[in-house]
């Protein structure tokens, strides 16, 4: 059975401003899962750009996230995706029932600088390695 054929599992991160934790999420999940999970994330009030202490601390490991724009949160967005998850920001999501929504409660980085986000960052890094895990049974 090729891993074609199987629908890709699809994870939406939420955060109010879409500008830290959930573009680094975004960021890590695409990466490390290679293709292999659908990402998005969005926020009820996207700001006007990401982070840039969450930029540079991507940098840090090899992500580049310079490009992301913050996304406004959408029904459809929702919809869409398998997996919700928030970030501890308080933001809510329409509900949607089979979904698996989860809430990370996460130190918010705006306002603070590259080494205040760095634990941050790699907090979410272990998050996502779990949820890899859970979404990708083959995963070792």
């Amino acid at each position: 059975m090729s891993i074609e054929t199987a629908k890709k599992s699809s994870v939406l991160f939420v955060c109010v401003h879409n500008a830290g934790r959930s573009q680094m999420a975004a960021a890590f999940l695409t990466t490390l899962s290679n293709g292999a999970i659908e990402v998005r994330s969005a926020g009820s009030q996207p700001a006007d750009k990401v982070n840039p202490a969450a930029v540079e601390a991507m940098a840090e490991l090899g992500i580049d996230m310079s490009a992301e724009i913050p996304k406004v949160l959408t029904t459809e967005a929702v919809k869409e995706s398998d997996v919700v998850i928030t970030m501890g920001c308080g933001d809510t999501c329409p509900i949607f029932p089979g979904k698996r929504y989860e809430d990370w409660e996460l130190e918010d980085p705006a306002g603070q600088g590259v080494a205040a986000v760095r634990p941050i960052r790699d907090e979410i890094k272990s998050r996502i390695e779990d949820l890899i895990a859970s979404l990708t049974p083959a995963a070792k």
